[in-house]
C-alpha cells in the first residue's frame, strides 16, 4: 500500500493524533517521530508506521530492521509530521499501560509528582533525567500537559517507553496512600528549612515538584513528610521543573549507589 496524497484519511487521522489531545484521549494512541523513536518503541504497541519516500530512498527501509512500513510521497508525510523538518518515518503508537506494580522498584520506590507542569519540554526532561536517574514512576496531576503532546514525546528521548506513569484525578489521595506503605515524600519548596542533600534518600522516597510559575500549591506541599530546599548562589531564586527534578533525582541515586 501506498499513500500519495495530502488528504488521505490516513494522514488525516495522524495529523488529528498529532494536535488534538482528545483524539489522543479516545483512540489511545499517539505519534512518535524519527528512527529512534520508532526503532526503541515495543513492537507489540506499533499500530503503524509510516516512512516517505525521501527516507526510503536513504535506505530507510534497512534503518526500520524488518518493521512494517506504508509508503508515503514527501508532501502527503510532511502533512501527518508535527516537525518542521520531518526525518520521514513515524509510527501511531498504543498509549502505554502501567501497573501499580511497575511503580514499586522492588520495595525502593523513587517517585516523581509533579503538580500542574505546563512546559513540554520540561517534562520531557523529568521523563529523560528520570530514567537516568533511576526513578520507578512519574505521577502527574490531570493538570499537567499532556504526557502524548508530540514535543513531549520528543523530549523524552524514548524514556516515555521506559519510564512507568500515570495521571492521576487526585494526587494528594496518591501521595496519601503511598504513606501508608511507607514512602516518604519530600517536596522542592523555597520555605524549606533542609537542605537537599541532608536528607536520607535511601529508603523508599517520592519528590514533589511544583508548576513553572507558581510552584506547589500550599495543600499539597504541605501533604509532604519534609519541606526540601535546593541552595542558590547569586540573585537566582528558583531553578525550573526539569532542572530541578534532576538534581533531586540524582541526588538519590547517588546515596542509593553508595549505601
Amino acid at each position: 500500500m501506498r499513500i500519495d496524497s495530502a488528504k488521505s484519511s490516513q494522514v488525516k487521522q495522524v495529523a488529528a493524533l498529532q494536535k488534538k489531545p482528545g483524539c489522543r484521549r479516545e483512540q489511545g494512541a499517539f505519534v512518535v517521530e524519527g528512527i529512534k523513536m520508532v526503532r526503541e518503541a515495543p513492537r507489540g504497541r506499533l499500530l503503524s508506521v509510516y516512512a516517505s519516500d525521501s527516507f526510503l530512498e536513504q535506505g530507510g527501509a534497512e534503518k526500520l530492521g524488518g518493521i512494517p512500513f506504508t509508503e508515503m510521497s514527501d508532501h502527503a508525510f510532511k502533512a501527518m509530521a508535527d516537525t518542521q523538518t520531518p526525518q520521514g518515518v513515524l509510527a501511531v503508537v498504543k498509549a502505554m499501560n502501567w501497573k501499580k506494580e511497575d511503580f514499586s522498584g522492588k520495595g525502593r520506590a523513587l517517585l516523581l509528582f509533579l503538580e500542574n507542569i505546563q512546559d513540554p519540554g520540561n517534562l520531557g526532561t523529568i521523563f529523560r533525567a528520570g530514567e537516568g536517574a533511576g526513578v520507578t514512576g512519574i505521577l502527574m496531576s490531570r493538570e499537567t500537559v499532556d504526557v502524548y503532546n508530540p514535543k513531549v514525546v520528543r523530549a523524552t528521548m524514548g524514556s516515555i517507553y521506559r519510564v512507568p506513569f500515570a495521571v492521576c484525578d487526585n494526587l494528594q489521595e496518591t501521595l496519601d496512600k503511598c504513606h501508608k506503605v511507607g514512602i516518604a515524600s519530600y517536596a522542592a519548596h523555597l520555605e524549606g528549612k533542609k537542605n537537599y542533600e541532608e536528607a536520607d534518600y535511601g529508603k523508599p522516597s517520592a519528590f514533589l515538584i511544583g508548576n513553572e510559575a507558581a510552584g506547589l500549591s500550599e495543600k499539597f506541599s504541605s501533604a509532604a513528610d519534609h519541606l526540601i530546599k535546593i541552595p542558590m548562589k547569586g540573585q537566582v531564586e528558583s531553578l525550573n521543573a526539569g532542572v530541578a527534578a534532576s538534581v533531586l533525582l540524582y541526588e538519590a541515586a547517588r546515596q542509593r549507589r553508595h549505601g
